[in-house]
């Protein structure tokens, strides 16, 4: 369905690293203007409390989609687990489409299975707990309905305490469960399965059910950065942006 298909994960964006924005902008200007569609999936930015917000700092990277859209370029952002209060509002204003994790499309003639990939973290009982109570509908729309002022306060003691948990967990419990993997590739009937959240990239290949399959993972943004590309033989390659 999809083809000159570009995907990115985990850039993190926040005015506090203006760096990255910078390269996220010239991203966009050299690379993702000649792509079909543009996947982003998940952890965008550092954090999003709401359509409300001005967003002091990103209005280059929000101008960045904008003219992506004008040069025809279609954009489909997936929720990560820190922006996932991105909203239609914020949708429309920026011409981008906000699609289910997991999603499932059609990439060089085979289907393929799009998340985030924190979903796929079953050993992290921690995580996975506080996942489903900050994704309950009725939380966020009590969340959304405080005052700015006081969402943005939260958001920042919730950044710390993320912070610390994360640094006291063993990285294996943050990484992907091999068995979650397999019965979610499994179930969907798919091949190929790309993600990010563990910012650990690279291409797993493994048997499944006597299948050849694939696991892709994208990176991280923090030190440059790094997208998903199909090739001409239709390959898919992961390359580093600078």
């Amino acid at each position: 369905m999809t083809e000159n298909s570009l995907f990115i994960s985990d850039l993190h964006l926040a005015p506090e690293r203006p760096e990255m924005i910078r390269l996220f902008e010239k991203f966009i200007d050299d690379v993702a203007v000649h792509a079909d569609t543009l996947y982003i999936l998940g952890d965008f930015v550092e954090y999003w409390i709401g359509d409300d917000d001005k967003a002091a700092g990103l209005e280059p990277v929000f101008a960045a989609l904008d003219r992506l859209h004008q040069a025809g370029t279609m954009i489909r952002l997936m929720h990560g687990n820190r922006d996932f209060l991105i909203g239609q509002k914020l949708a429309r204003r920026y011409h981008f489409d906000i699609i289910d994790d997991p999603y499932i499309d059609n990439f060089s003639d085979q289907p393929a299975m799009l998340m985030h990939g924190d979903l796929l973290c079953t050993d992290d009982i921690a995580y996975q707990n506080y996942r489903r109570k900050a994704r309950s509908k009725t939380i966020q729309r009590i969340f959304l309905l405080l005052p700015l002022f006081l969402r943005e306060r939260i958001a920042q003691s919730l950044r710390g305490t993320s912070e610390k948990a994360t640094s006291d967990k063993p990285a294996d419990i943050m990484d992907v469960n091999q068995q979650t993997v397999e019965e979610t590739m499994r179930k969907a009937g798919i091949n190929l399965l790309i993600h990010g959240h563990t910012h650990k990239p690279g291409i797993h290949e493994f048997e499944l059910d006597g299948k050849k399959v694939t696991r892709i993972v994208l990176g991280d943004w923090y030190k440059d950065g790094n997208y998903l590309r199909i090739n001409d033989d239709g390959k898919f390659e992961l390359v580093k942006f600078s």
